[in-house]
């Protein structure tokens, strides 16, 4: 497969999708909020761009499967054994777009073999897009301008980081984790868009302990690698891995 032939259609998909969500953000969606079994929330937009995003790429890709945020999520039995798959967070940052703080995102990712190998995230309000295919770079499209992005050069150890952390989900370990840096920078920002500052080279670092799933990372982990970054996991210090038996992910580290 050439990954390379999946971004202009991607970029389509990704585009159209946040059409969808900006209706909802202007027009108000307080009476469509919902909470799922976990106590987060969901709304119309969620939904909307779900559905879209998954019945566009099952005609793009019709042999390859989806799993999307908000569809119905396969078995692990029925999953084991897949090669490639979709993975989709159609509203990346939902309780930033419920605060109407401008920060959420639409994240699509491929997975090859449980790593990601193409990813693409559009940020709706920025109108910006982030893409990246296996061995051939990160880019950034912005006012009609393709860019390669690239992301710093990062010691853990060196004074005045600029670090990334979340709004809506700074736990005590995350505060904790915080004090072992010197003299940091500290912003925080929701959603994805986190990743991208520091595959961009305008962070150093961004970190989590508290729970994320496969569908809030993939996408973001090829774009930063291929920016010369790394996520890899607290536990072990590798590379975040896809199609777990759980899609939960470990805590990570981000940086460039």
């Amino acid at each position: 497969m050439n990954y390379k032939d999946l971004i202009e259609p991607l970029k389509d998909i990704v585009h159209h999708a946040a059409s969808l969500i900006l209706d909802v953000y202007k027009t108000g969606f307080d009476h469509t909020i919902e909470l799922k079994p976990d106590d987060s929330p969901v709304t119309i937009a969620d939904k909307l761009a779900n559905d879209y995003i998954v019945e566009r790429l099952n005609k793009l890709t019709p042999n390859i499967p989806v799993i999307a945020e908000e569809s119905t999520l396969i078995d692990y039995n029925n999953r084991k054994d897949f090669k490639y798959y979709w993975l989709v967070d159609p509203l990346d940052g939902t309780k930033e777009f419920i605060k109407k703080n401008d920060e959420f995102t639409v994240n699509i990712a491929l997975i090859e073999e449980k790593n990601p190998v193409f990813g693409i995230i559009y940020v709706p309000v920025f109108k910006e897009c982030y893409y990246a295919t296996k061995k051939n770079g990160a880019y950034k499209y912005s006012n009609g301008k393709e860019s390669k992005i690239n992301s710093n050069k990062v010691d853990l150890n060196r004074n005045g980081l600029k670090i990334f952390i979340s709004r809506s989900h700074l736990g005590q370990k995350e505060q904790d984790f915080l004090k072992t840096f010197k003299n940091p920078t500290v912003i925080q920002m929701g959603s994805s868009l986190k990743f991208l500052r520091v595959a961009e080279g305008n962070a150093d670092v961004y970190f989590r302990f508290s729970p994320t799933m496969e569908w809030d990372t993939a996408a973001a982990q090829i774009i930063l690698e291929e920016a010369g970054g790394s996520i890899k996991s607290f536990d072990d210090n590798s590379a975040l891995k896809y199609n777990k038996p759980s899609l939960k992910n470990p805590g990570f580290i981000a940086k460039g």
